[in-house]
């Protein structure tokens, strides 16, 4: 089962719902089959790297509210976030573009650490305040994580990888994903949002029992319905005589 997450290290939904997933996933029966893949999407392109503004002011303007409205929103989004065990410092986030951090885990998944570089990004952003926009902290971040941050710098000072974050965009648009996180399962079925943990799971079951429908072994040679046979009990079909 290969699962595909779209999201952006701006999005707050999207790290509580890697959690809610992620807490889904850890008894689901066949997690040892599943390939969980992050994909790279900006919910806004356009974004400064450097903003004098804080990231209430952003919201309000944003979204046509007072500061005072932005702030008890974000509030609000900090206490959702203690339901899944993160902690949330909207006062001193550091609002900016999210491009190079996409870049950066593009890049850390050729040494197999998308995952982890994804998880560090995020909790830099949300929980340490660190500015996702500024390349020399992304290669500290990297170098955390175990890769090459000297590697990672000079990967960040080139256009490398901006081809990977693009089509993950591109394949995004082609899906009619237009906001995150999203998750799509084996390219057939897809979960918008943050979802409760519950629905998480309930789609791993009933898709892999769809996938992998059961197959009875044991009915008789001639046809005959059994009942009360090979330690399992059916009705029988009627059969004209």
């Amino acid at each position: 089962m290969k699962i595909e997450v779209w999201s952006d290290f701006a999005c707050p939904f999207c790290y509580i719902g890697k959690r809610r997933f992620e807490a889904a996933l850890e008894p689901f029966a066949h997690k040892d089959e599943v390939e969980v893949v992050f994909r790279s999407f900006e919910l806004d392109p356009g974004a400064p790297k450097d903003n004098d503004k804080d990231i209430h002011s952003i919201l309000a303007s944003k979204y046509g509210m007072s500061w005072e409205q932005a702030k008890a929103a974000n509030d609000n989004m900090t206490e959702q976030a203690k339901t899944v065990g993160l902690t949330y410092n909207f006062d001193t986030l550091v609002p900016t573009n999210t491009f190079d951090a996409h870049r950066l885990t593009q890049w850390a998944g050729e040494f197999g650490k998308k995952y982890e570089m994804t998880e560090r990004l995020f909790k830099a952003y949300f929980t340490d305040s660190e500015h996702l926009g500024d390349r020399a902290v992304l290669a500290r971040l990297a170098g955390e994580i175990g890769l090459d941050a000297s590697a990672a710098a000079s990967m960040l000072e080139s256009d490398a990888y901006t081809n990977d974050v693009r089509k993950d965009e591109g394949e995004a648009g082609r899906l009619g994903i237009n906001g995150v996180p999203f998750f799509v399962i084996n390219q057939k079925y897809g979960i918008s949002g943050a979802q409760p943990t519950q629905v998480f799971a309930e789609a791993l079951d009933n898709i892999w029992k769809e996938e992998h429908p059961l197959t009875l072994l044991g009915n008789s040679a001639d046809g005959d319905d059994l009942s009360c046979t090979d330690g399992s009990c059916q009705v029988p079909t009627d059969k004209k005589a």
